[in-house]
């Protein structure tokens, strides 16, 4: 999903998009319960509307671009290409100062949205995927897990465009970390997914591994064409990125307990889940 971001940034913000349409296919939800409360994936949601709120007053006036500008990770600042008091032009009469939270903004940016479909989307592929990998890790290890695959996925965008003045933000490097790792514990699951081709609208079961490798190529070839000068403002190898991450990390943070009994249509008891423990 590519429409173009409210406010003066509109033109040259570049944002990790949700993951959302992919293509002409929605996901509505899975067939995959869940066990565990989903505590994180609740929290992450929360803290990701608040930040839209209260810290980018909803994407309206000068502070909308200042959060931008503060807490957006620009590669160019990351890298040192551009010099800390540099003065970037965003288009539309609305400029950065290069100078604000270096690396830290990897993290940041991960908080930060460019309008409103833009969280909504990101938020709503976050609870259909995230709430069964935070059940098949638990809380703590989910959490270190969005947050690495979110840096990671960071990371890449930083590195195919190191010296690029663009503030980058979404949350959905991260969460193409987790529907990485969703391919990975539960290719066959089925996912309730919305199919719309001009007037042909109709809601289709379909694998979840069709529909993720389906997106994944999407991103390929976008963050393709975005190496050529397109790209269309999407930060492509951000998802990119962090799908790959979430395909070679999730075996390191799964509970396998929790997934083996997830996989068999077993009910654990509070004890068997290891509910209370941190780790």
């Amino acid at each position: 999903m590519t429409g173009r971001v409210a406010g003066p940034a509109v033109t040259t913000l570049r944002r990790q998009n949700p993951p959302p349409t992919v293509g002409a296919m929605f996901p509505l939800r899975d067939e995959n319960p869940t066990e565990l409360v989903p505590f994180v994936t609740f929290l992450i949601i929360v803290v990701n509307v608040a930040v839209w709120l209260f810290v980018q007053g909803a994407g309206t006036g000068q502070v909308f671009l200042e959060s931008l500008c503060q807490f957006g990770a620009i590669p160019g600042e990351v890298t040192g290409a551009i010099p800390a008091g540099s003065s970037v032009d965003l288009g539309s009469g609305a400029t950065c100062r290069v100078g604000g939270l270096g690396t830290g903004s990897v993290l940041t940016s991960m908080f930060m949205h460019g309008g409103w479909m833009h969280l909504i989307g990101n938020m709503w592929f976050l609870w259909v995927f995230g709430n069964n990998i935070e059940d098949s890790m638990g809380h703590v290890r989910y959490l270190v897990f969005y947050l690495l695959t979110g840096a990671l996925a960071a990371a890449v965008h930083i590195i195919t465009d190191p010296g690029s003045a663009i503030p980058t933000v979404g949350a959905s490097g991260a969460i193409s970390g987790i529907m990485g790792a969703y391919m990975v514990l539960y290719p066959r699951v089925r996912v309730q997914t919305l199919i719309f081709i001009i007037i042909y609208i109709r809601v289709i079961p379909l694998p979840a591994w069709t529909l993720l490798a389906y997106w994944f190529f999407l991103q390929v070839v976008g963050g393709s064409v975005a190496l050529g000068g397109g790209g269309g403002g999407v930060a492509f190898w951000a998802h990119v990125g962090g799908f790959a991450a979430g395909v070679v990390f999730v075996k390191l943070f799964e509970k396998r307990k929790l997934v083996g009994a997830k996989r068999a249509g077993q009910v654990l008891t509070r004890d068997e889940m290891g509910r209370w423990d941190p780790w």
